[in-house]
């Protein structure tokens, strides 16, 4: 699986984790954050990854950011994205089976690196279930939609 990656300043270190977390288990992997320490504007990295989703260029998006939060705000922005900010495995396990999120925000002052890619484990092996979900998400979705 392709999947896009997107980080501010702050979690360059656990970027990095996470992408090498990734590879071993046989993902591509797509950066789309900032390699440096200077102070940067998450929002932008937040959109590149929603964006990359959007048009298909990798299949899921990861977002970190000192908390997750800006980070998956901004990826929310764009069309088509449901980012979720989970900061444990369970969270991660129903944004996935009941919200089938597409971008799966963390932050790297929150958690720790091993934490982190237990999160990651589990939203990854974790399928939308479908079913009545499907209608709540698409509920979700019609919120998009400009209604005069």
């Amino acid at each position: 699986m392709k999947i896009g990656i997107g980080n501010d300043h702050s979690a360059l270190e656990l970027k990095a984790e996470i992408i090498e977390f990734l590879k071993e288990k046989g993902h591509e992997v797509a950066d789309y954050g900032t390699n440096s320490s200077e102070s940067c504007d998450y929002p932008k990295y937040g959109e590149m990854v929603a964006r990359a989703v959007v048009a298909k260029e990798v299949e899921l998006g990861i977002l970190i950011c000192g908390t997750g939060l800006g980070i998956s705000l901004a990826a929310n922005k764009v069309k088509g994205i449901r980012a979720a900010v989970c900061s444990e495995p369970f969270t991660a396990k129903m944004s996935r089976a009941h919200n089938n999120c597409n971008i799966l925000a963390f932050g790297a002052r929150v958690v720790g690196a091993e934490l982190a890619k237990m999160i990651v484990d589990t939203w990854l092996n974790t399928e939308f279930e479908g079913g009545r979900h499907q209608r709540r998400v698409d509920m979700i979705m019609e919120i998009e939609e400009e209604k005069k």
